[in-house]
């Protein structure tokens, strides 16, 4: 043995060739201080014996390096930068240990090798992968660029072009596409990986291939006119600012990276490389992405391990009310591997819901994510049908017909009637109590909430809401499904609006209330989508969710909150709803909703909308941008601290993903919790001050106040 770490060891066989293999304790491998500094040793061991010839490198396990411990490198973010770009050049100069070793190297990659994984594969000469890997440098998604040599390495590869698109876009890469482009040499099956890296490094020793040119292209300049690069950077900086946007200076960071050492050798391109690195990691977008990485992590961890605890398995699924909601859910049950059972009252419904499924299917077919295969299996996994006696053998039922108390409880009732005792029954509503729904139920303990968001093959949340008398085992089973249908389930407890829309319709009251006041909702949506960062404004939101659907939802919040969130005398929302105005579902609302000349959704302002608000919403006053966000997000924050004090929502992560995956709450703000952690709490209830005279989704509750006094924060990193 050549060396032997706790992370990785390296073997010298008889013909010379080290055998370099991570095998961290965990379950995956991934490059912290530990693997760092052995990786460094072993280096340092391989270069001191002359007995080797080449170094093949690989993983013991089933995939080979899933990146860096974001966990652990979260502490080196904190010092100031100047010690931060000390730390990243120190960690990176490992890797150019890698690439500077005295044989010729290749790593044999499994599974995934993505972040620094990938990176420690591009700074050995060749690399070769099996069928199932899958590689990239996902780092902007964290905020950050790659910080172990991807933004030097990669564009000397497959050229800067390619590499900014695989670096932005944070994708990981099949090897189909990376052999096209240069980024590995060599694929083939699973079963012949080392054996086929074994023969390109023994050629390599041999002579019959030439590593050192290899070598040598990434360690020189890139093999372009200075002019060639400075107009690349100009047409790289535009695209990716147009996609990217202000709010998120990774992209950006990444072609100022790429271009600016392009020219330069190895060394001197590292140098710029780790400055932006450092500069990136203490930005307060870094600080909230990689804090939503965590705490999507936190949350599946919660999901797999109620999943574990599941005593019951959802073989067969059913879904009560067609039409799109039910084709949705249908075909998201089916498209992975669990068979549903679609009921309605008359076949039209019916018809409409295999159609919806089909459409899902036939985009997917036509864009090549799926194989006519999966389509075939996928439709045959729904089973239509009028009648009860096909749910006779369902261990799962999703009662997702009108948003009707009675019609549902009616529903529920009936289907109890025809399904077995084991059987889970869940209603798929977004504002009705669960606890008033299960009084009209035998067996309340199998009852729960399951809030699935529109469109739902799209949107990733499931809200899971627990009764009164719901059982664990009831919410361990849904939490299970959920996950296996492929969303992420978040569990809650029963409230009007549960959760999600609790939160959300004291942010649609602190607009209307800005309307009544004067301002204009177009200029209000520019604020909030371009400011703050919302895919859609409040009022754009509004007609996505329905005017009717949203004036209904707030009659409930009003009856659940009558002091906190009374139904205004004079709502824009209920104006247009009184004047069958319901936003895209019939193609009026604050906008018009239309098709343009290709087809894609357009929305514009009617005379006609601006007239009807003009007696309630004059939009003859201006607003700064300070005083809209404001205004809007003072009550949204408010309510989502009070569901956090009241139990409602189990812990910050939980409740800044629901908002992050229901609602599209930007990323680079992290979610509430970490939003307000970020403006400081004490500004926060500052600012919350100056609108408390406006009513009582503006005024901060006392532990809020307290905290802000002592200097707490939601999270402690």
């Amino acid at each position: 043995m050549l060396f032997k770490g706790e992370t990785l060891f390296v073997d010298l066989q008889s013909d010379g060739i080290a055998h370099f293999t991570f095998d961290s304790p965990g379950s995956v491998n991934k490059f912290d201080q530990q693997t760092i500094q052995e990786c460094k040793l072993a280096t340092a061991a391989i270069n001191e014996n002359t007995d080797v010839k080449g170094v093949l490198v690989s993983s013991a396990k089933s995939t080979f390096i899933v990146g860096a411990d974001i966990t652990e490198f979260l502490g080196f973010f904190k010092n100031d930068e100047a010690d931060l770009i000390k730390w990243i050049k120190s960690s990176s100069d490992m890797f150019d240990g890698i690439e500077d070793i005295k044989v010729p190297t290749i790593t044999a990659i499994s599974g995934f090798a993505l972040g620094g994984g990938f990176e420690f594969c591009l700074a050995t000469d060749m690399r070769v992968a099996d069928e199932t890997a899958q590689i990239g440098l996902p780092e902007n998604n964290l905020g950050l660029i790659p910080g172990f040599g991807g933004t030097v390495r990669l564009p000397r590869l497959i050229g800067p072009d390619n590499a900014l698109e695989w670096i932005t876009s944070a994708r990981p890469q099949k090897t189909k596409k990376a052999i096209a482009i240069g980024a590995i040499d060599a694929v083939t099956s699973s079963d012949k990986l080392i054996e086929v890296a074994t023969k390109m490094l023994t050629d390599a020793i041999n002579g019959k291939l030439d590593w050192q040119s290899r070598r040598q292209q990434k360690t020189s300049p890139i093999n372009y006119s200075a002019t060639e690069i400075e107009n690349g950077s100009l047409v790289a900086k535009t695209m990716v600012m147009a996609k990217a946007g202000k709010h998120y200076p990774a992209p950006i960071a990444a072609v100022e990276s790429v271009y600016s050492g392009a020219l330069l050798p190895r060394a001197e391109a590292m140098l710029i490389e780790n400055r932006l690195f450092a500069t990136l990691a203490k930005t307060d977008t870094a600080t909230a992405m990689i804090g939503t990485f965590l705490n999507d992590q936190y949350v599946k961890g919660i999901a797999k391990k109620a999943a574990k605890g599941s005593k019951i398995t959802v073989k067969q699924a059913a879904v009560l009310g067609a039409g799109i909601m039910g084709g949705g859910i249908a075909y998201q049950s089916a498209s992975k591997g669990t068979p549903i059972v679609m009921k309605d009252i008359n076949q039209t419904a019916i018809d409409l819901g295999l159609s919806e499924a089909s459409k899902i299917l036939n985009k997917k077919l036509a864009k090549g994510r799926i194989d006519g295969k999966a389509f075939a299996s996928t439709l045959t996994n729904i089973v239509p049908t009028l009648s009860y006696d096909s749910l006779k053998d369902t261990d799962f039922v999703i009662e997702a017909v009108v948003e009707n108390p009675n019609v549902k409880a009616a529903v529920l009732a009936e289907t109890e009637q025809n399904v077995s005792a084991d059987t889970i029954l869940t209603s798929n509503t977004s504002t009705i109590s669960i606890n008033k729904l299960a009084k009209s139920l035998k067996r309340p303990e199998n009852f729960c909430g399951m809030h699935f968001f529109n469109p739902v093959p799209l949107m990733p949340l499931v809200e899971i809401i627990r009764g009164e008398n719901t059982s664990d085992e009831t919410i361990a089973a849904t939490v299970a499904y959920a996950s296996k249908m492929g969303k992420t389930p978040i569990v809650v407890n029963d409230c009007p609006g549960f959760f999600v829309n609790r939160v959300l319709f004291p942010y649609f009251a602190g607009f209307s209330l800005l309307l009544n006041d004067g301002a204009d909702f177009t200029k209000v949506d520019k604020v909030m989508e371009r400011e703050f960062g919302w895919p859609m404004g409040p009022a754009f939101l509004l007609d996505v969710v329905g005017i009717d659907t949203a004036d209904h939802c707030t009659d409930v919040m009003s009856d659940g909150f009558p002091t906190r969130m009374p139904k205004l005398d004079k709502d824009p929302v209920t104006t247009l709803y009184k004047n069958n105005m319901f936003g895209q579902k019939n193609g009026k609302g604050f906008y018009t909703h239309t098709l343009d000349k290709r087809g894609r959704p357009a929305k514009n302002v009617d005379a006609s909308t601006v007239e009807l608000l003009a007696a309630i919403a004059p939009a003859n006053k201006d607003f700064d941008k300070a005083e809209v966000i404001n205004r809007l997000m003072i009550p949204m924050i408010n309510e989502t601290i009070r569901c956090l004090e009241e139990g409602i929502i189990a812990s910050p992560a939980e409740a800044d993903m629901a908002l992050l995956y229901g609602v599209g709450f930007p990323p680079f703000r992290g979610g509430i919790f970490r939003y307000v952690d970020t403006v400081g709490l004490a500004e926060f209830v500052a600012q919350a001050d100056k609108y408390a005279h406006m009513g009582e989704i503006y005024q901060v509750t006392d532990k809020t106040r307290e905290m802000a006094k002592t200097g707490q924060t939601f999270y402690t990193a």
